[in-house]
């Protein structure tokens, strides 16, 4: 069992007779927060047939079922139960993630899920109100971060200003360990842009 989240009896019972049910050899269930991070993180529980799994997802091994956790969403699945609660209309399988909305890191934990972590509780809920989302894509060897600006971020005229100023001022704040920032992002490609 990960450390990271519980899935009762009773609910590896009902999922394991759900998965029987798609009669799809090998078929596993997805667990992945979308949005993590953020007042609107939503846990979702999906099928996932061989070959739909992320390849950086962890596998975990049940008794009676195989179920994938989203590499992304591991860290905001802390503490996170998974149960179902048989009742005369069938039952109602919940999943409790107390984290979801807010992962635990701290000054020990790796400079990725805290770049991750600021982007996502301090950075996009601000850039949403333009549609707009960024993403870590990696950290350089010489711990650079690269960021992709996604949605209404895209070619959006006042994105280095917005990139410069706040989210570089922000992420270099909190975390002394960054080298800098740099963006992947094509910023010519103008067609969802937000100012233009």
């Amino acid at each position: 069992m990960s450390d990271n989240i519980q899935i009762t009896e009773s609910a590896q019972d009902y999922l394991a007779e759900l998965l029987e049910k798609q009669s799809v050899e090998g078929i596993a269930v997805r667990i992945f927060i979308t949005q993590p991070g953020t007042p609107y993180a939503e846990t979702c529980l999906a099928y996932c047939r061989p070959g739909e799994e992320e390849p950086t997802d962890e596998p975990l091994e049940l008794p009676k079922l195989k179920v994938y956790l989203d590499k992304h969403s591991l860290p905001f699945l802390d503490d996170a139960v998974v149960d179902f609660n048989a009742d005369r209309m069938g039952g109602q399988l919940t999943i409790k993630a107390p984290n979801a909305k807010m992962p635990k890191v701290n000054a020990d934990s790796p400079l990725e899920d805290r770049v991750n972590y600021i982007l996502y509780s301090e950075i996009n809920p601000g850039l949403a109100s333009h549609g707009g989302e960024i993403k870590l894509v990696e950290l350089t060897e010489n711990q650079v971060a690269v960021l992709a600006f996604g949605g209404g971020c895209q070619g959006c005229a006042a994105v280095d200003l917005t990139l410069k100023d706040g989210v570089e001022k922000t992420l270099m704040e909190r975390i002394p360990e960054l080298a800098g920032i740099r963006d992947v992002t094509d910023h010519t490609d103008t067609t969802n842009a937000y100012y233009r």
